[in-house]
């Protein structure tokens, strides 16, 4: 080599290509071809993915063969860091470039031992520590109200009304539901209307994700303190994806939610499960947020469906010429996609590029079509680890505590192992996670667990129909 310094960029196109040969283009184009380099920082390496799935995927499966490629091109990088994506970018990132290190010094050359960073623009004030970037398309205007989340909308728009004033209403609020329901739509809704875009406002909005990732840095960067403080100073946190917050960042959100609820400070969180039901977090901070407004959105209704269609609808005819959907396919639409309120945006906007693509006319057949998949996924029901504890534990007559916790007993752990069976088989969880809420095990115990069970249906047919009754019960 000449001594000159590769870029990030340059670096990590030759991971790429170690990580094709060693899994193959299949494998790679399955799983790596949407991985990201974001940065190097030290000893770290920054990466991201666009979906929670593909992230949770390759953290379980493809963590060492990443770090030996990294290590192969650069020795220093010894760690690996996963996030998602929002709106096509990473944040926080770990340490923004100073415009003064963007370029050597005239006369100076860059040091050769780190891949040189790309210039970047420094990025606004806003961003530097209010974590999750908001998307301006959700706001209070563009949220579809019906009947299974009119009381969640009316408790968001009181709560931004009371921090546009200065004021606290309903301390803390604690919305749930499952998944595409419009949770983050709220949250979103009430960080523009509290005053988002004024400057003077501190207003956080975070993802769970997204707040383990600022505590885990500024514990590595020595600089926690500084962080605590930061976060104890904001008018409105809002924490979205609460049901992902592990370890001591779950310590730490207890922490920081008392001191803000002591100094009256507006707290906004939701999750996909009720404050009970989110084991991670200490009994206080569960007791903490079931003592304050906790609201459920309820699965939409076929009234709020055909609402959310027919706004879709009106949109996509004001923007793209030729559109119209006639009361016949918002109809069909809002009867067959049943899953949740983004399956209902992505049938209306498949429709759409159809019609453009080929300028055949929005009709019902079209819609069969173009729809197949969104209407065979109703019938797939979202199982969650809480459904597989409760159905075990029922079905095994051994007490939901006992399978988390250390008891050793044949009852109880034959039951436990199946319980985690269960949860590698029927959901998308990490083996890390699924340890993390089987009583804080760690993932060898999982996967071990997974191998025991796998070996025991082999063995005994019996066991192997119980299981699949098991299932079954799950997926009704």
């Amino acid at each position: 080599m000449d001594g000159k310094p590769i870029t990030e960029r340059e670096l990590f196109i030759r991971i790429r290509a170690r990580l094709k040969a060693a899994v193959g283009e299949d494998v790679f184009n399955s799983w790596f071809a949407r991985l990201d380099l974001e940065e190097i920082v030290d000893d770290l390496a920054h990466l991201s993915v666009p979906t929670r799935f593909l992230c949770s995927w390759i953290q379980s499966n493809y963590a060492e063969k990443i770090l030996d490629a990294f290590k192969a091109e650069f020795a220093d990088v010894a760690r690996l860091h996963f996030t998602v994506r929002i709106n096509g970018q990473a944040r926080p990132r770990l340490a923004p470039l100073p415009e003064s290190a963007a370029e050597p010094q005239a006369g100076t050359s860059p040091p050769t031992s780190r891949p040189a960073r790309e210039s970047v623009a420094a990025p606004p004030r806003a961003d530097a520590l209010s974590g999750g970037a908001l998307d301006p398309k959700m706001t209070f205007d563009s949220f579809v109200a019906g009947a299974p989340n009119e009381i969640a909308l009316g408790v968001a728009r009181q709560v931004a009304h009371a921090a546009l004033n200065n004021t606290v209403s309903f301390n803390p609020v604690y919305i749930h539901s499952t998944v595409g329901l419009g949770k983050s739509h709220l949250l979103n809704a009430i960080a523009w209307a509290a005053g988002a875009g004024d400057a003077s406002r501190s207003i956080v909005y975070l993802t769970a994700d997204h707040f383990m990732y600022h505590f885990i840095t500024a514990v590595q960067r020595q600089s926690a303190l500084a962080f605590k403080e930061w976060l104890r100073r904001v008018d409105l946190l809002l924490i979205d994806d609460m049901q992902f917050l592990q370890g001591k960042s779950a310590t730490e959100f207890g922490h920081t939610l008392g001191t803000l609820l002591t100094g009256a400070k507006q707290v906004v969180v939701a999750g996909d499960s009720p404050p009970r039901d989110l084991d991670m977090l200490d009994e206080r901070v569960r007791s903490r947020l079931s003592g304050g407004l906790v609201v459920p959105i309820t699965g939409f209704d076929l009234d709020l469906r055909r609402a959310i269609v027919t706004r879709r609808a009106e949109q996509a005819s004001t923007r793209f010429a030729g559109v119209h959907f006639p009361p016949a396919v918002i109809d069909y639409i809002s009867r067959v996609v049943i899953s949740h309120g983004r399956d209902l945006d992505g049938a209306v906007n498949r429709l759409v590029a159809a019609n453009q693509l080929t300028h055949e006319p929005i009709t019902v057949a079209l819609a069969e079509r173009t729809l197949a998949d969104l209407v065979r996924s109703r019938e797939a029901k979202r199982i969650r680890i809480e459904d597989i504890l409760r159905i075990v534990s029922r079905h095994y007559k051994v007490p939901r505590n006992d399978l988390l916790s250390s008891r050793r007993s044949r009852d109880v752990v034959r039951p436990r192992q199946i319980a985690m069976y269960l949860a590698k088989s029927l959901t998308s969880r990490s083996l890390p996670e699924i340890g993390r809420r089987f009583g804080g095990r760690d993932h060898t115990t999982v996967l071990h667990s997974v191998r025991k069970v796998e070996q025991l249906m082999k063995d005994d047919g019996d066991l192997a129909q119980e299981i699949e009754l098991l299932k079954r019960m799950l997926e009704e």
